[in-house]
């Protein structure tokens, strides 16, 4: 098994620092991937939060995204936050005409779902498999999962306010995603989920 995973962060826009700090605080060694190169050199790997549409603008033009989805369809573990959630999801509802995604998980994902930067907000979230207490998550311009498929888990759902029971985490085999951003606070709870997710992984093949 390998004890240090090596775990990139899509480092084309977003908070790529901010993961990084806080992959290395859950046991992982972080590496900023932005070429097809580089991406093979990893893991497992954290696409950030940041504006999904210029993440797939700058993915397409980096030529990173057909190799994102070979690694993610051959089995490499990846998380997506807020935008990544985006990134991540096999369709988008309120994207920009021609929006493309990596894919992978099974789940319809609604963009800025939860209002403009204005409208960004803190909540207590309950997570499956990180603890008895609640998360403290911050939401900023992020989406919300509408539907999912037979074979994703729902992590986490929002508990309080208008969108009560919306799902903002999910797990589908070797991929996961929140619609918030743990990077920012100090809890590394996601990160070592995810790195633990990636060192299982790891002995598995």
């Amino acid at each position: 098994m390998t004890a240090v995973p090596t775990i990139g962060v899509l480092a084309l826009q977003g908070d790529v620092r901010e993961h990084a700090h806080a992959l290395e605080a859950a046991g992982a060694r972080a590496l900023a991937v932005r070429r097809p190169g580089e991406l093979e050199e990893v893991d497992g790997l954290v696409l950030p939060g940041g504006e999904s549409t210029t993440m797939w603008r700058l993915a397409r033009s980096f030529d990173m995204l057909d190799p994102l989805r070979k690694r993610i369809e051959a089995g490499m573990p990846a998380y997506g936050s807020c935008a990544g959630m985006i990134m991540l999801a096999d369709r988008i509802r309120d994207g920009v005409a021609g929006q493309e995604t990596v894919g992978g998980i099974d789940m319809t994902v609604r963009r800025n779902a939860f209002g403009r930067q204005v409208d960004s907000f803190e909540a207590e979230v309950p997570l499956t498999g990180m603890g008895d207490t609640p998360y403290h998550a911050v939401f900023i311009r992020a989406p919300w999962v509408e539907s999912v498929g037979d074979a994703v888990e729902v992590l986490g759902r929002a508990e309080s306010g208008p969108n009560a029971g919306r799902i903002v985490a999910v797990r589908q085999g070797r991929l996961m995603a929140t619609a918030f951003h743990p990077e920012l606070t100090g809890d590394f709870r996601v990160h070592h989920y995810f790195a633990d997710l990636v060192r299982r992984t790891t002995e598995e093949d």
